[in-house]
């Protein structure tokens, strides 16, 4: 605990404008995060530092204690708990800090802070190394401590011997003792139980004693604006018992949306069921259960939130996400999890979540809202582009082999138009070789659309044909067409015309030719060059046109000298 005076409010949030660096980091973000990299603590205003720590009383950040919470989290990536304590009328600010994730250091400009004695000071090397190199203990693995077997739900252990026999193809499993099927699956070591079992068979009562944060919160609200929720449901079950009861109170409220391919209409749900069960699981196998909030599913209509304590497994960022197989925090809970058929492979579920999801014509599945405390899974039940599920749906069923998932991710951001670099080649290129995308451009303007089957489910055939490589006739067109409106153009502006299509260089080839062959006239040198059709060229068209016009007036005349004649009969 560290504990500050600031009567009037005045200790600095970020060190002001201190010259000298430790005067700068005795501040509120300076004091978080050294209590954040030594396990976690408070921060206490308004109290003498001094024992018995006297209550002073402060006005530190009064009226503003959410946007102080916000801007810690902001500002170094800390997601602190900020609330009002109060005695004989005197106002205490608390700042709880969270405890650092496993080998995670944060840092106060740029520098990580540890507390020594009274001083804030920067970590020494053997303190850091220490923490950069520590390893996520599996929590499941451990021995949970006065836990017997008569602690355990006869119905947990009943749906965990179906579910492994049928899994294992082993029905004589079901027969086999209590015991022996729990020192099997590693739930029993040396006749101590495991957390792994308390979480997935213990009694609800027990798991509550125990355990309270292994509780799934599920709150349901009419509107995504809304705060407040309609209905909230406490699951308290052993995971066995917990994840059937689950689904099926979500489902209550699923509804579907009707797709026609021709004469034949299929409805796809709102929420896709394996898409949740892989979510729910993912959130029970990786959360962190030393912290104290429960996972929290927020339901909506059209929207589904899944909120797990604990961020990401070690190695697994928002960029390598699909890419990387993950590593459970609990890995004897995963690997029950698998041996029951529960998951298919123990790293597959963001996979599959992506792989029905970016399916259906959905949403990409957001995570964006995921820290280094929690991960945030936000679903969208709105079907955005239905030709593209139809489109999908009709090449799985052509192709020998099913799509994998970062090749429907890859055909989910082209279709969207996403930059080029965020795109992965190895998968372009496997994708063009099954003609399911096209290249366009060249060089520096390559770019890629969807195959022409796409824009048929459109009905955007034009579109299509439209994404087309465009040559110089339509280059000259385009250009001729704008300065016809603007009268004069820069580099820039042709450079706009054809963005997406044509790279800079491109443009700029093209654009010299036309002044040379004295289509354009070039005024000014380098960026401040101006280009307006040349009257060389305008003189041409005219002369041009009058031939066509006179031409025509003769095919006329000739026409009508023709109906005059008299027939011969």
């Amino acid at each position: 605990m560290e504990f500050k005076k600031g009567e009037g409010g005045n200790i600095s949030y970020d060190g002001g404008v201190k010259p000298k660096p430790n005067d700068r980091r005795r501040c509120i973000l300076g004091y978080v995060t050294a209590l954040c990299n030594e396990g976690g603590g408070f921060l206490v205003i308004g109290m003498s530092d001094n024992y018995p720590h006297e209550v002073i009383g402060t006005k530190q950040n009064l009226g503003s204690i959410g946007e102080l919470e916000s801007k810690i989290y902001t500002d170094i990536g800390i997601r602190p708990e900020v609330y009002e304590l109060f005695e004989d009328q005197k106002r205490v600010l608390v700042i709880e800090v969270p405890c650092r994730p496993a080998g995670k250091v944060f840092k106060f400009e740029d520098v990580a802070l540890m507390r020594v004695g009274e001083e804030l000071k920067p970590m020494s090397d053997e303190f850091y190394l220490k923490i950069i190199q520590e390893q996520e203990p599996d929590f499941s693995q451990k021995i949970c401590e006065g836990l017997t077997i008569f602690d355990l739900d006869n119905k947990a252990m009943a749906l965990l011997k179906e579910k492994y026999s049928i899994k294992q193809n082993n029905p004589q499993f079901k027969s086999l003792p209590n015991e022996q099927i729990l020192s099997d699956l590693e739930l029993l070591k040396n006749g101590n139980l495991t957390n792994a079992a308390l979480i997935l068979l213990a009694k609800k009562e027990v798991l509550q004693q125990r355990l309270p944060q292994a509780k799934v919160m599920l709150e349901y609200r009419n509107s995504e604006s809304q705060i407040p929720f309609d209905n909230r449901i406490e699951f308290t079950e052993p995971f066995f018992i917990l994840i059937e009861d689950l689904w099926k109170t979500i489902n209550l409220r699923n509804g579907s949306f009707p797709i026609q391919d021709g004469a034949y209409i299929f409805n796809v749900p709102y929420f896709n069921e394996e898409v949740i069960r892989e979510s729910i699981n993912n959130a029970i196998s990786h959360r962190d259960y030393k912290r104290t909030s429960e996972i929290v599913i927020k339901q909506f209509p059209q929207r589904l939130d899944i909120i797990n304590a604990g961020g990401f497994p070690s190695g697994v960022t928002l960029e390598n996400l699909i890419k990387i197989p993950s590593t459970p925090r609990n890995r004897l809970l995963a690997d029950i999890l698998q041996k029951t058929g529960i998951v298919e492979r123990s790293g597959q579920g963001v996979d599959k979540i992506y792989y029905n999801t970016l399916s259906e014509g959905k949403a990409e599945p957001d995570y964006s809202k995921s820290d280094n405390f929690q991960v945030n899974l936000k679903l969208s039940a709105i079907i955005e582009d239905r030709a593209f599920a139809l489109f999908i749906d009709s090449i799985q069923k052509e192709l020998p082999e099913k799509l994998s998932v970062l090749e429907i991710v890859t055909l989910n951001k082209i279709k969207n138009c996403s930059p080029k670099n965020t795109l992965d080649l190895e998968q372009v290129n496997q994708l063009l070789q099954k003609k399911l995308i096209e290249k366009r451009g060249k060089t520096n303007a390559i770019f890629y659309i969807l195959s022409k089957d796409y824009y048929d489910f459109t009905d955007e055939k034009a579109k299509y044909y439209k994404l087309q490589e465009i040559d110089d006739n339509q280059v000259l067109n385009t250009i001729l067409q704008f300065l016809s409106k603007e009268s004069k153009a820069k580099m820039k502006d042709f450079v706009g015309l054809f963005e997406d299509k044509l790279s800079r260089k491109q443009v700029r080839f093209r654009v010299d030719k036309l002044v040379s062959n004295k289509v354009l006239e070039q005024q000014g040198e380098g960026s401040t060059s101006t280009y307006e059709i040349a009257n060389e060229y305008l003189n041409q068209m005219e002369v041009i046109a009058e031939a066509i016009t006179k031409t025509i007036n003769d095919l006329e005349s000739k026409n009508e000298m023709a109906k005059k004649r008299p027939k011969k009969t």
